[in-house]
């Protein structure tokens, strides 16, 4: 279904010491974060996750990665098999196995929005080119580089792809993808929000000068907080992963939050925590210590 209802503030509120409080979810995010570099499960991060569900805690897989890049991980879901893609934008249930996702939230772009914000961008930072994911469908200009794994469907500029009745057709925005030859990353995001404002959120999560442009209320942290909501977990009981500015949100949010070793200077700053790099297996470091503290 499609959610439109106003989203729960992003913004860390006074807790308890975090210490004090059992985790009830753990959120991670994928690629930088739970994934090594050769983007592999470790088998000590896939233990991690399991001991965690077995002691009561739900682990949620938090990504930028659209839903049909999913299959990395689904074979290590378990008994819950959600996670929240595309930035916030969708939340999907991996039941199914490889290649059979059901979308159960959806959080679109409005096409407006999202042609206020190609044509704002476009003029704040010219040379940009874009792409824009649907819940299923993906298609790019045609001087947008080869960033991603699949064919696009259409090579057409993003105002063709996004015009009503355009070859995007009625199949719902996710995200549009950003990005500049020239710009230095964390410059262009800069340019980005500041030229955009209020259409839309954007964050990066790539090395490279890719932005992530989605809904103006949409999230890591915010879709997170619904579901959490939905569930009865408060934001204290939550535990975060993350390493790139698109985990910035949902790392202030939750009541105990971790930087990896490898993160962006950004994230060091917003989480409450530290741990280890993704090569590493940082996140089944901390997982480990949790449980040990619960025993």
């Amino acid at each position: 279904m499609r959610d439109n209802d106003p989203v729960t503030s992003a913004t860390r509120q006074p807790e308890p010491p975090a210490a004090t409080i059992r985790p009830r979810l753990i959120a991670t995010d994928l690629d930088g974060t739970l994934l090594r570099d050769d983007k592999s499960v470790s088998p000590r991060t896939v233990a991690a996750l399991a001991a965690a569900e077995k002691a009561g805690i739900e682990v949620f897989f938090v990504t930028g990665r659209p839903a049909r890049w999913m299959d990395v991980v689904s074979a290590h879901v378990h008994g819950h098999g959600l996670a929240i893609c595309g930035n916030g934008a969708a939340v999907v249930d991996l039941h199914g196995g490889p290649g059979a996702h059901r979308f159960v939230k959806v959080r679109e772009l409005a096409r407006e929005n999202a042609l206020d914000a190609v044509r704002l961008l476009r003029e704040a930072a010219p040379g940009t080119v874009y792409a824009v994911e649907q819940t299923y469908g993906f298609h790019q200009e045609p001087a947008y580089p080869k960033l991603h794994m699949e064919v696009p469907d259409d090579l057409l500029p993003a105002e063709e792809i996004l015009a009503p009745g355009g070859r995007a057709g009625d199949e719902p925005v996710l995200k549009i993808l950003a990005f500049h030859p020239e710009l230095d990353p964390d410059g262009f995001l800069t340019v980005a929000r500041l030229a955009i404002g209020d259409r839309a959120n954007v964050t990066r999560s790539s090395p490279s000068a890719l932005l992530e442009i989605s809904g103006p209320e949409v999230s890591k942290a915010s879709t997170l907080a619904l579901c959490c909501a939905e569930r009865g977990i408060s934001h204290e009981e939550v535990v975060a992963f993350g390493d790139m500015p698109n985990d910035v949100e949902m790392l202030t949010w939750a009541g105990r939050s971790y930087a990896m070793g490898n993160a962006h200077p950004d994230v060091i700053a917003a989480a409450s925590g530290r741990t280890v790099a993704n090569n590493e297996d940082g996140v089944a470091v901390v997982i480990e210590r949790l449980l040990a503290d619960l025993d």
